[in-house]
């Protein structure tokens, strides 16, 4: 009798909470009509109401209560709220004999197979079809470097990727059609789809370009504790400058001369004045491969010549400059100034340093005592003076030995406003260039209704209003907003949402990152909308060839998303194998919030 009373309590809970949902769905349907005529009420969004009305009750108690009457525990229901709810409603009042006119049957036409269905359609509308074997998707940014390297892109997508990121805010015009021309060809000749993402560079915040030095490319082969070199140093090199280098350094000859041939040493002084015996190990057309037992430092214009053929000498080029080596330590103090201030700011005020700040329209915003992260988090500051169109900050938080400050590094400045137009005038020239290129357009910094009205606007002058947007979460606002967001774009083109984890991470506190990167995927999961998780999965095996057992655990999680985002490094083809090979094992185990129980075999 007990247990049949509680299954009553449960059912008049349950029938209480279901009509507070409607009701509140209801209200919240009228409301953003009012505000937005051109709402599109997809089913994704109308369970979105759904989900937003359940969402405002806390349902702890009630579902602990369900999980001891064994039954669903509403614990899953994000992508078919109104069914979910209804489903258990419809079993307690058939366990508990309640009359027909308590518990009318009205089935929610979107039950969980067809809510499965509506992400899938929209997640290969947007992102295209998944690979076989993993319903996951991995995206890779391409480095400029590698625009003319179809070899290299074909190797991507046989590795797995099936998106390929071009990020606008790096390169030029130029070098983003040779990416795209390069994948295209790729794509072609292994067969395996690739879209294409062209990422808009936004109002980002970063470091602006700093004063460049002449480039130095260091030799170092690797030696054990007695000092015995173990595996020389590898260099490669062009012998002239008829070749795209890729700031690979170029052996000039100073007159017509034959290429060196494998075993031959070239002698050359380095930049200390020493001289360094390198000694070809191949050679593929006008492409040398070296190798030095020695330490080596190269710049433009050290002087080489042949051991076998005196006669054939020169002088190295190609060595890009490189920006000024800042480094600065806790306590350091340098000024953050305006792009176009002339003069820049002298050293004054104990200030060891002064670097541009790329949209100079945030400094006046700044006040004293505000924090701000740069470089995702590597260093920190704080504001101790405001000046006219500069401020002088302070460290807070760097490495033992000092943090090196980076051109076109990120700032993030936590709890600020920021309120700049939806486009900025490089988005918009990117648009220009890459929109009749590209499958889909990341929108970067998206922060309210507005940014993707503003970019839909922008498609359809270019005429490519087709294109699948992500929507880029970045910002403590854009969080806040992300309902907002998420119902102006909806219906309108293939959407998705990036949970760009980084930015997240310094505007809301990496402690707090953990909790919305699930509210997150929990809300574009009530819409029917693609995930892509992003920033920093396996970074350092993309880098440094090296992975960490905290990032093995990152990059399972992120089969709950539709799609994982990779960043460039020169290590990039082991990281995207071995995340096709994480996400693949993950496939049996997990499926969203939902464990699935495969067969395990502990032997």
């Amino acid at each position: 009798m007990r247990t049949n009373e509680s299954w009553r309590e449960l059912l008049k809970s349950l029938q209480t909470l279901c009509r507070r949902v409607q009701e509140e769905a209801g209200r919240q349907r009228v409301e953003r009509e009012q505000r937005d005529p051109e709402i599109r009420w997809t089913p994704g969004a109308l369970n979105l109401l759904d989900y937003l009305a359940l969402r405002r009750e806390d349902l702890r108690a009630l579902q602990e209560a369900l999980a001891d009457a064994g039954l669903s525990s509403l614990g899953r229901a994000e992508s078919h709220v109104r069914d979910a709810l209804e489903r258990v409603i419809g079993v307690l009042a058939a366990a508990t004999g309640a009359p027909d006119a308590e518990h009318p049957a009205k089935a929610h036409a979107l039950d969980r197979v067809c809510a499965h269905r509506e992400l899938k359609v929209h997640s290969e509308n947007l992102l295209g079809p998944a690979p076989e074997g993993r319903s996951t998707r991995i995206m890779v940014t391409i480095p400029g470097e590698r625009a003319a390297d179809e070899a290299f892109f074909r190797d991507l997508l046989q590795g797995g990727m099936q998106l390929a990121r071009i990020n606008c805010a790096h390169d030029g015009p130029d070098i983003w059609k040779r990416m795209v021309e390069n994948l295209r060809r790729a794509s072609a000749a292994t067969g395996l789809p690739c879209r294409i993402v062209a990422d808009l560079p936004g109002h980002k915040l970063r470091i602006g370009a700093l004063p460049m030095v002449p480039g130095v490319q260091h030799l170092r082969p690797q030696r054990d504790r007695l000092g015995r070199v173990q595996e020389a140093a590898h260099l490669r090199v062009y012998w002239d400058a008829s070749q795209e280098a890729g700031g690979a350094p170029h052996f000039l000859p100073q007159s017509p001369s034959a290429l060196p041939e494998p075993g031959e040493v070239l002698l050359l002084r380095d930049a200390r004045g020493k001289w360094r015996a390198l000694t070809v190990e191949g050679v593929r057309g006008q492409e040398l491969e070296l190798s030095a037992q020695a330490s080596v430092y190269l710049i433009n214009g050290c002087p080489w010549h042949s051991r076998r053929r005196p006669h054939c000498r020169g002088e190295i080029r190609g060595i890009p400059d490189e920006p000024v080596d800042i480094r600065l330590r806790q306590g350091d103090r340098f000024w953050l100034y305006g792009d176009a201030v002339d003069p820049v700011p002298s050293l004054a005020d104990g200030a060891v340093a002064a670097v541009p700040c790329s949209v100079p329209a945030i400094l006046p915003k700044l006040q004293l005592g505000q924090q701000i992260w740069i470089d995702d988090g590597k260093m920190a500051a704080q504001v101790v003076r405001v000046g006219e169109q500069r401020v002088l900050l302070q460290v807070t938080r760097a490495k033992a030995g000092g943090t090196r400050l980076r051109p076109e590094r990120g700032l993030n400045v936590p709890g600020l406003r920021l309120d700049f137009p939806p486009l900025s005038t490089e988005d918009r020239e990117s648009l220009r260039v890459m929109a009749p290129l590209v499958d889909i357009i990341g929108l970067s910094f998206v922060e309210s209704p507005e940014s993707l009205l503003a970019l839909r606007r922008a498609l359809l002058e270019y005429g490519a209003e087709g294109l699948g947007v992500i929507a880029k979460i970045e910002t403590a606002e854009a969080f806040r907003r992300l309902p907002d967001i998420v119902f102006s774009g909806i219906g309108h083109q293939p959407l998705g949402i990036m949970i760009a984890r980084g930015d997240l991470a310094m505007e809301l506190g990496p402690e707090r990152l953990a909790e919305v990167q699930e509210e997150m995927l929990w809300l574009a999961d009530a819409a029917h909308l693609p995930v892509i998780w992003a920033t920093q999965v396996l970074e350092s095996l993309a880098k440094k060839g090296i992975i960490s057992r905290p990032e093995l655990t990152d990059a399972a999680m992120a089969e709950r998303s539709e799609c994982v985002m990779l960043n460039k490094g020169p290590y990039i083809l082991e990281a995207v194998h071995s995340l096709d090979d994480i996400l693949r094992r993950m496939e049996g185990h997990q499926r969203k919030k939902f464990a699935l129980m495969r067969a395990l075999h502990w032997s």
